[in-house]
């Protein structure tokens, strides 16, 4: 489905019913990442999938997507959809932009899931590394996305998860380039919300991969307790719902079912 939106259109999903999760995918993902998640989740929740600006089937709204845009647009669609309140959960760049949502529409969030995200803005070397990532993506898209997509899963489940890296790579190349770089650009300048995380007093986790090439297991250690949050820990990399699907599909829905008393 698609709503029109600034004179662009963002393209969602909805399925099941019960109370509403938002699933938000990560950059160079989009909104097909869900496809084998929320089928264990439909007779129970309302699950609402959206394609983040640039990403997908969701057009660009400009040459910087910075993550309060992209909430502002995940607001849009709960507007449409009359939802007044919503479990988030938010892979990687999915979960800064559910933490941007948290910081402008608090109200409307009853409970949080950082799958393989953080709070802590990106560290000075990050930024530059995006900032070669860009002129990477401008000479070679393709390559780029290639490398990058490979690089989200522990070293020792790259020959393990082939298939499923090969599906990604198909999806992240029909990432625009200016979608590409727009996210780039967006994350790069995203503030430091760890304020934010510390206040959100609802139910709150951070699903972390001990092996994660992207994100610094230890600084997930250091956020459970600047951020008084709670850490469940997977024996994998960047991609949980993948590398350790049995395992997240489990520690999830007890999530749901104790922290936020939904029973299935």
């Amino acid at each position: 489905m698609t709503l029109a939106y600034k004179k662009i259109k963002i393209n969602y999903t909805t399925d099941g019913q019960g109370v509403p999760v938002v699933f938000l995918h990560g950059f160079l993902e989009n909104a097909t990442m869900w496809k084998s998640i929320t089928p264990h989740f439909i007779d129970s929740y309302q699950c609402i999938t959206i394609d983040l600006l640039g990403h997908g089937k969701t057009e660009c709204l400009g040459y910087i997507h910075t993550m309060e845009s992209m909430a502002e647009a995940v607001k849009a669609i709960l507007d449409h959809l009359e939802i007044s309140q919503a479990i988030f959960l938010g892979h990687s760049m999915g979960g800064y932009v559910s933490l941007a949502f948290i910081d402008l529409f608090p109200e409307l969030v009853s409970g949080l899931v950082l799958l393989n995200s953080t709070s802590y803005p990106d560290s000075e070397e990050r930024k530059i590394n995006r900032t070669r990532a860009i002129e990477v993506v401008k000479k070679n898209p393709d390559a780029y996305t290639s490398m990058a997509i490979a690089n989200l899963f522990a070293e020792e489940n790259r020959l393990v998860f082939e298939k499923e890296i090969e599906f990604i790579k198909e999806a992240a190349s029909k990432t625009s380039l200016q979608g590409i770089i727009s996210a780039l650009e967006g994350m790069k300048e995203r503030k430091d919300y760890r304020l934010i995380l510390k206040s959100f007093k609802k139910p709150k986790v951070i699903f972390a991969g001990e092996k994660d090439p992207v994100l610094n297991y230890n600084q997930n250690l250091e956020e459970v307790k600047t951020c008084k949050i709670d850490l469940i820990s997977f024996d994998g990399g960047h991609m949980t719902y993948i590398e350790n699907k049995e395992d997240f599909l489990e520690r999830l829905q007890e999530f749901f079912s104790i922290k936020l008393a939904v029973k299935p």
